[in-house]
């Protein structure tokens, strides 16, 4: 029976960025539970690349609990690691070192571990895996993964995301939506400003707006405290534009985001953003009728994960973990798609978000330790009923 650190040497040896295939991955994952005579299903994405992965252990009834964690890790890309990201390393130091460590395939690693215990049990509810693709760019697996469980599989009574919480349940998230904001002008000698319409002069117009949004959330008291960042947050991470410092540009765009709370929503946030741009688009027009201002959608919304209709799933924690309080984070995860559905979900699993995506990632052994007690409990819950 290998244990979860074993495990999670191999997982991290498959270098699942984002970017490329997870199919290897995926393939020693279905090799390992066919040695149990688990059975599993691969969701594939469009052109085959990329797959999710479903297995059940236990019954074919109602009620099971699903443990959802993703395949896919960030790039190490310019990174100062010390060590080979995709080698787990130990240096005695409580800590195992490598990409995707604590986000989040030790929560993986932890899971199978336990499955030819789990299959040795007379588990009275089952215990579905449930492991996605591209989740680090935009949670794009998870829908498709989800409509296979819900249509294949009795309904789950609780869903577990396993990402990095040090084990403490976590009831909400934000959710996420990324856009892309072109402006249009009209060009001209810059000696001539009264000729031409800047695009990056309009481009920093809006996202000087961008800002005030989240002001004027607040003002509004649109604040949740269990957030550390109380209220949606929107930012600009990237802008580019124009061709030469004596030339008004006649492009500009910039990529940005809003993290909505639960409560708040993308179209609720959205909205005053829409209309600035309209107003504005449509007095610049007077001047430069070719003037425009176009934002679109990156990815579709991730829908946040509000702290309702969770009692089943944090139930199920308390019972593993002992009563502990609940928290709410600002990052973005599956939860809210499960959600969504109609399913109960919460988020918990072994590690610390501090960690993910840093050089020298790490999850401490300590947590791993905490992760597979928490699954060797999970069997034994659901065995005794």
């Amino acid at each position: 029976m290998p244990s979860a650190q074993q495990l999670l040497e191999t997982l991290v040896s498959h270098a699942t960025v984002s970017r490329d295939s997870n199919l290897k991955l995926i393939q020693f994952i279905e090799a390992y539970l066919d040695d149990y005579g688990v059975p599993h299903t691969r969701v594939e994405n469009d052109d085959g690349s990329k797959a999710n992965l479903l297995a059940r252990i236990g019954p074919d009834v109602a009620g099971g609990v699903v443990l959802s964690g993703h395949t896919d890790v960030v790039p190490v890309d310019g990174q100062p690691w010390t060590s080979d990201p995709f080698t787990l390393t130990d240096r005695d130091d409580g800590r195992l070192y490598g990409r995707g460590t604590c986000d989040m395939k030790g929560f993986i690693a932890c899971a199978l571990a336990q499955v030819p215990r789990w299959i040795e049990q007379s588990l009275e509810r089952p215990i579905i895996l449930a492991f996605s693709y591209d989740e680090e760019v935009g949670c794009l697996g998870a829908p498709r993964l989800i409509e296979r469980l819900m249509a294949d599989y009795p309904r789950p009574g609780a869903v577990i995301i396993g990402e990095p919480t040090l084990m403490a349940p976590v009831v909400a998230q934000k959710g996420i939506t990324t856009l892309r904001t072109t402006v249009t002008g009209r060009e001209s000698h810059s000696s001539q400003v009264n000729q031409g319409v800047s695009a990056i002069h309009v481009a920093a117009r809006l996202v000087t707006k961008i800002e005030d949004i989240m002001g004027e959330l607040c003002e509004a008291g649109r604040v949740d405290d269990a957030f550390n960042v109380a209220h949606s947050s929107l930012h600009v991470g990237k802008i580019q534009g124009g061709t030469a410092i004596n030339i008004m540009a006649r492009e500009c765009q910039f990529d940005w985001e809003i993290r909505h709370l639960p409560q708040d929503g993308f179209d609720e946030v959205m909205v005053s953003f829409d209309e600035y741009a309209s107003r504005l688009e449509h007095e610049l027009k007077q001047r430069a009728p070719q003037v425009s201002i176009r934002t679109e959608k990156l990815i579709e919304t991730v829908p946040a994960l509000a702290d309702r209709d969770n009692r089943e799933a944090l139930s199920l924690c308390h019972a593993l973990l002992g009563e502990r309080g609940n928290e709410a984070v600002a990052y973005a995860t599956e939860g809210g798609q499960f959600q969504r559905a109609g399913l109960s979900t919460v988020i918990c699993g072994p590690g610390s978000i501090s960690q993910a995506h840093q050089p020298d990632e790490y999850i401490e052994v300590d947590q791993l330790e905490a992760g597979s007690d928490f699954m060797r409990r999970l069997g034994d819950y659901l065995t005794a009923g």
